[in-house]
């Protein structure tokens, strides 16, 4: 695979030269293991989160998302397979997660002014009182805020729990950092007014934050990957089925639920076996989404319209 990699640059794949010699990522992923309180639900699809907030479990396998770190092309954000070139796109974060993609960029500010405040006013209260200029929001607070919500909880604590919830599956979940235990707090202004919130392109800060971290990660120095790696799986197993024996498995919605809520879904494999299988069977092409439209949501901002393009 080395000479499809523009010469010049230090890539990973060099390292699938030697079928003895392979780096397993590590990620980070923090899902918060239990489903979204009902009281929140309609607050979270207003929002445009209904969806992926049914994710609410996760069972990465490095070893396949190492192997396609391999095949990745910094230069042209495709993956080279046997077949030729594909990628993650647009279509496929809609369709996969249900995340809007039309819509404003999400743009972040560098910083705030009055950190406290802005939590006070969106999350009910602050999680840093005694540092005045903090940015970033921990994801143990977070969840603290979402499970203490009451069953006699006000329409004002209901939005506060919601938006503590979609900065949670910001940080953790759609954007995570390989390293990182926080969300940055630029993100909370957007969601200011939840039926606004979802009129901005959070599927595209989600694929971008993925092609950046693919492309970091191809450089052999690199041992963690961040980004939407739930995203990047799910996709993979979608598109090359041969890499999991799941056919007998049905199809959920969300499409990741597939691989982390059934069970008699083989164990993950080591990457040479991972690159041994693409090899062999990838070669005439991966697979398009078929068989699914009947479990995809119906409303008009669905990705339903999407599969036929």
């Amino acid at each position: 695979m080395a000479r499809l990699i523009r010469s010049g640059i230090r890539h990973i794949s060099d390292a699938a030269n030697n079928a003895d010699s392979f780096r397993v990522l590590r990620g980070r992923v923090s899902v918060l293991k239990i489903a979204p309180d009902a009281q929140l639900m309609s607050y979270l699809e207003l929002a445009g989160f209904g969806s992926v907030a049914l994710i609410w479990s996760s069972d990465l396998r490095f070893d396949l998302l190492s192997a396609l770190v391999e095949r990745w092309r910094p230069e042209t954000h495709t993956f080279h397979f046997p077949c030729g070139e594909c990628t993650v796109t647009l279509k496929d974060v809609a369709v996969q997660l249900g995340l809007p993609i039309d819509g404003s960029p999400v743009t972040r500010v560098s910083s705030f002014t009055d950190p406290a405040a802005v939590c006070y006013q969106l999350l009910g209260e602050s999680p840093e009182d005694s540092d005045k200029y903090f940015s970033g929001i921990k994801f143990t607070w977070l969840k603290a805020k979402i499970r203490q919500l009451s069953a006699t909880a006000t329409e004002g604590e209901l939005m506060y729990a919601a938006r503590a919830y979609i900065m949670h599956m910001i940080g953790a979940v759609l954007m995570p950092d390989a390293n990182g235990d926080s969300v940055h707090l630029s993100y909370l202004p957007l969601l200011a007014d939840l039926s606004t919130a979802r009129s901005y392109s959070w599927g595209s800060v989600v694929l971008a934050t993925l092609y950046r971290e693919l492309c970091r990660a191809t450089e052999p120095q690199v041992k963690d990957i961040g980004g939407c790696l739930i995203l990047l799986q799910s996709w993979a197993l979608y598109k090359m089925p041969f890499l999991a024996r799941v056919n007998h498995q049905p199809y959920l919605y969300p499409l990741p639920l597939r691989w982390t809520t059934r069970p008699g879904i083989e164990k993950s494999c080591d990457i040479p076996i991972y690159r041994m299988r693409i090899e062999q069977h990838a070669r005439e092409g991966v697979s398009c989404y078929s068989n699914i439209h009947d479990i995809l949501p119906l409303p008009s901002n669905s990705p339903q319209h999407i599969l036929s393009e």
